[in-house]
């Protein structure tokens, strides 16, 4: 990446850590700190050195997360991870132990985690999740020059299990490893200053990432923009200082898969523009307002290593927001790709115009079917919280398919109505529409202005204002950005069908 600062925007890339899986008995491991998972219904692992009376003693039930730590005779440490009633055990439950157990040990970087037999889990999705839960609960980003107290990022983590489920555990764990690393890129892109990762700079992180990640990258500057008729790109970039970037990323598939869009906001500071945000810790979180695209970005790049079926194309629509003398201004009516005319009502609704354009693109090419995620609404976030994303669309049988691939990885969304009863409130007396609904149902209203440009393909619309950041760490989310989406949005290519069409 070229750039005037030595800084990397995505440090998580230079020093990933070491999987291993070994048949290794977990006396016999070296590692600092060896984790052993307790049920509530079953017996103690015998490795331990305590019983379930003693463990009682001091209070570990064996509850999900819960950790007690034991010191080893050879050094280092051995910890109770509570992982929960054993027959009714799922991959969430063993992600959020690892990330508990993870974190019970904040000053070792070099851990290990027995895996014993997971019943209806299987041996394989047993140890993505561990891998996944432990790599993400000790994500850090840090641009201090001393390193200071606290967590560490992993240099090595190793499951151990037996020598009957070792491919299977291997393969797992590989693919977990692959997985937290979208999602930690995904964390990178969002969580660096916006003056470190400007559109530009967002362009040249995609065509090093795509390189190394067999896509191929296409950059649009503002010119190419102008000729193209991208009116909401470049409406909103007009009151910046830096130039707009739309990033296209393509992966061919393995021939055997559908055809898959997806859109994603790349809003890389977003003030409000002429419609200031308030001065609040808001405008420190507004960096993230590009998590949609980052998450794409992340996800795209681990397709060819998971050898993924479906032929993936995204588009990510990067300017920032800022308020000047050219800034769009409300009452401003301007042309987005296509034609159609918008007035603008709040140049905070930003992100719904710089979508609208990428969105008549997909349609403009084949397609199954178009996924766009997005930062997009307060309304969103208020109803449902910091850890559940907003889903809407056209087809029921896509909608389905994001939601098996947020039930796979935990990232969870909850599908709203996509009323088209309220598209009256997006009428405009001068254009074809506004860019802002009335008071209420603003994530529904936000829903409706996308589906204007999506013409007759499928499509699904994930609203991630609530879920790209948390304000405490819980479980494998640290605090802070969390690459939401990221995850969720490879599963989905991973196991992508053709819609039939529009149902909803």
């Amino acid at each position: 990446m070229t750039s005037a600062t030595p800084i990397d925007v995505t440090p998580s890339r230079r020093g990933p850590c070491r999987i291993q899986v070994e048949a290794t008995a977990p006396t016999e491991c070296p590692a600092a700190a060896i984790g052993l998972l307790v049920f509530t219904d079953g017996a103690v692992p015998d490795d331990l050195g305590l019983d379930s009376d003693a463990l009682e003693g001091v209070g570990f039930t064996g509850r999900v997360g819960q950790t007690f730590t034991v010191a080893r005779s050879a050094g280092g440490s051995l910890v109770a991870v509570g992982a929960g009633p054993r027959d009714q055990l799922t991959t969430a439950d063993l992600r959020d132990a690892a990330a508990a157990f993870a974190r019970s040990v904040p000053e070792h970087t070099d851990l290990a985690l027995a895996q014993p037999d997971t019943g209806t889990v299987g041996a394989a999705a047993a140890a993505q999740a561990v891998v996944e839960g432990a790599l993400l609960a000790r994500y850090r980003f840090d641009l201090r020059s001393d390193r200071v107290a606290g967590p560490l990022p992993l240099t090595s983590f190793t499951v151990l299990t037996d020598q009957d489920r070792l491919a299977d555990v291997r393969s797992g764990a590989d693919r977990g490893a692959i997985l937290a690393g979208a999602a930690a890129l995904s964390r990178d892109l969002a969580t660096c200053p916006p003056s470190l990762l400007t559109a530009e700079r967002m362009a040249e992180a995609a065509e090093q990432i795509g390189a190394d990640s067999g896509l191929t990258v296409e950059v649009f500057d503002r010119q190419t923009l102008q000729e193209m008729g991208c009116g909401g790109l470049l409406g909103v970039n007009r009151g910046s200082r830096d130039e707009p970037r739309m990033i296209k990323l393509s992966y061919p598939g393995t021939g055997e898969g559908g055809r898959l869009t997806l859109v994603g906001k790349g809003i890389m500071y977003d003030s409000g523009g002429i419609s200031l945000k308030p001065s609040d810790a808001v405008h420190a979180t507004m960096k993230n307002d590009m998590s949609g695209a980052g998450a794409i970005l992340a996800a795209m790049s681990t397709l060819a290593e998971l050898d993924c079926p479906t032929a993936v194309t995204g588009y990510l629509m990067c300017t920032d927001n800022m308020p000047s003398g050219s800034a769009l201004k409300l009452g401003d009516v301007i042309t987005l790709r296509g034609g159609k005319t918008v007035e603008v009502l709040n140049t905070d609704a930003e992100g719904r115009l710089v979508m609208a354009d990428a969105l008549v693109l997909a349609t403009e090419e084949p397609t199954d079917a178009i996924v766009d995620i997005a930062t997009l609404t307060g309304a969103t976030m208020r109803a449902l919280g910091v850890e559940i994303a907003g889903l809407m669309g056209n087809s029921q049988q896509l909608i389905e398919q994001v939601k098996a691939a947020a039930e796979d990885t935990d990232e969870q969304v909850w599908q709203f109505p996509l009323a088209r009863r309220y598209r009256g409130e997006l009428d405009s007396p001068i254009a074809d529409l506004t860019n802002m609904g009335g008071p209420n149902a603003g994530g529904i209203t936000a829903a409706l202005f996308l589906e204007e440009f999506v013409g007759d393909r499928p499509w699904a619309h994930l609203d991630i204002a609530g879920t790209a950041q948390a304000d405490r760490p819980s479980s494998w989310r640290t605090k802070g950005p969390t690459g939401f989406g990221a995850r969720l949005l490879v599963e989905l290519a991973l196991n992508f069908r053709s819609p039939a069409g529009q149902d909803a």
